[in-house]
């Protein structure tokens, strides 16, 4: 009987024992997840980690523990902040090469600009002067090669301050309607030229955050590719709708169309289908406007089949 009693005490005892064990194993745990954390919204927040430990907070993994790397806490800490330092250097090393690439894309735009306005210049004084039919043809076939020099120089500086973050969007609440009125009417000369037919269904103020300029870019862009591969006497239809989560730019053309198989590829930068090699662009049209809308939290997407034109659907967020 005795011995029985024994065995219960020691039971219970080894039961309170182990059951003490688990609550300080619980208690080390929280701490820890919880200094984790702290640290890890540290480093988020631009601090060091542990920069904000007090004793009071950190419990028995407190400050003078960090610097212990024989404890887990010691050594997760040491971790932390030799990743913070490289992403640190990272960051600084990425700022650096990005302010270099500013000023090289603003010296090539700068110093492009002065010999391509000179040509242009150039040109308009010739055409005023007398010359055979022949040095005319070569007149005339020099002004397309500046213009195209021009657009690929322009194109290419776009996209690089783009890609970049040289230049960032920049959204404030305004009139969409007013953006896309921009767009058409800058297209309304070259839609004149081959008698196409422009027609816009937006019947009403739309205000929503957005970049006015680049989304303006992005809907010129688009009206240009309808253009370019629209047959004279064709159609292009502008229309918006309002959706709940977004709204919806819809393009729709009566041009050539473009095969299922190609729709992925045509977004992609200086992508252009083998049977258009005649029509003028170098292909970044389509890959900046779907790079712009992307920059805005919306989306690009095309429907077409072949010789039943396209339609192209820009979806920029409701807010």
């Amino acid at each position: 009987m005795a011995g029985l009693i024994v065995l219960t005490v020691c039971a219970l005892l080894l039961a309170a024992f182990l059951g003490r064990k688990l609550y300080l194993l619980k208690q080390d745990v929280y701490r820890f997840a919880d200094q984790l954390e702290k640290s890890l919204d540290g480093i988020i927040s631009g601090k060091e980690p542990g920069e904000d430990c007090e004793d009071e907070v950190c419990g028995d993994v407190a400050c003078g523990d960090c610097e212990d790397e024989d404890t887990l806490w010691g050594k997760i800490y040491e971790k932390l902040r030799r990743a913070d330092h490289i992403w640190q250097r990272k960051e600084e090393e990425s700022l650096s090469e990005k302010n270099k690439m500013k000023e090289l894309i603003s010296d090539i735009s700068h110093q492009t600009k002065t010999p391509v306005a000179n040509l242009k210049l150039c040109m308009e004084i010739l055409q005023d002067e007398p010359m055979s039919e022949r040095a005319e043809e070569f007149l005339n076939s020099m002004e397309g090669q500046i213009e195209k020099l021009d657009f690929l120089i322009q194109g290419m500086v776009k996209i690089s301050r783009l890609e970049t973050g040289v230049i960032t969007i920049r959204d404030r609440e305004s009139d969409l309607r007013a953006t896309i009125g921009r767009a058409v009417a800058a297209i309304v000369p070259k839609a004149e030229e081959k008698q196409i037919r422009l027609y816009v269904d937006c019947d009403r103020e739309i205000q929503i955050r957005h970049d006015g300029k680049w989304t303006e870019e992005a809907i010129f862009n688009l009206l240009d590719n309808g253009v370019k591969y629209t047959d004279a006497g064709g159609e292009i239809h502008i229309e918006v709708k309002v959706q709940e989560m977004f709204i919806q730019i819809c393009i729709r053309d009566t041009g050539k169309g473009i095969a299922p198989e190609r729709q992925a590829e045509i977004f992609t930068r200086f992508y252009r289908e083998p049977e258009v090699h005649e029509q003028e662009g170098i292909g970044i049209g389509l890959y900046l406007a779907r790079k712009i809308i992307e920059l805005q939290k919306g989306y690009i997407e095309v429907k077409s089949e072949v010789g039943e034109g396209a339609e192209f659907r820009i979806y920029l967020l409701n807010t």
